[in-house]
C-alpha cells in the first residue's frame, strides 16, 4: 500500500512560469519536503497512483491546473517510478480565511495549519479501482 503525505510552504510555482530557474527551485523544494516524510527503506510505488493536492492560500490563488505538473514531476523516482502511473488527480484550493471544515485531520495537515502561512497539502495513495467510476 502506497501512502505519502507531506506539506510544502506556498505559494506554488506554476508550470507556466517564464522563469524556468524558479520552477526548478520549486521542484527541488517539493522533492526535499517529500523526502522528509518518506518512510526510510520504502520503495517507489510500481502500481497506479492517485495524487491529491490542496493549496491553502491567504490572498490570491493561482489556477489549480497549473500547480499539478511541477509537483508530479518532483516526486518521480521517490513516490512512484514514472508519472504515467498517476491515473487520478484531485486538486483543490481553499482560502485560509474562508469557512471550511476539515474532517479526518491528520497530524501532517495540522502541522501545515500550525505554520500559519500558505501551504500545500499533498497526498500520494494507491489509485482507486480503475473499473469503477464514482
Amino acid at each position: 500500500m502506497t501512502r505519502l503525505e507531506f506539506i510544502v510552504d506556498g505559494p506554488p510555482v506554476s508550470q507556466q512560469t517564464r522563469r524556468r530557474e524558479r520552477l526548478r527551485a520549486w521542484k527541488t523544494t517539493v522533492r526535499q519536503e517529500a523526502e522528509k516524510y518518506w518512510p526510510p527503506g520504502q520503495k517507489a510505488a510500481i502500481g497506479l497512483i492517485m495524487l491529491q493536492i490542496t493549496y491553502f492560500y491567504d490572498s490570491v490563488a493561482m489556477d489549480v491546473d497549473n500547480i499539478v505538473k511541477p509537483i508530479q514531476d518532483a516526486i518521480i523516482g521517490l513516490a512512484y517510478i514514472d508519472d504515467d502511473q498517476v491515473t487520478d488527480v484531485l486538486v483543490r484550493k481553499r482560502n485560509l480565511s474562508g469557512n471550511f471544515k476539515v474532517e479526518n485531520m491528520t497530524s501532517t495537515l495540522a502541522e501545515g495549519f500550525l505554520r500559519g502561512n500558505e501551504f500545500l497539502h499533498i497526498v500520494v495513495i494507491d489509485a482507486p479501482d480503475q473499473e469503477v467510476l464514482i
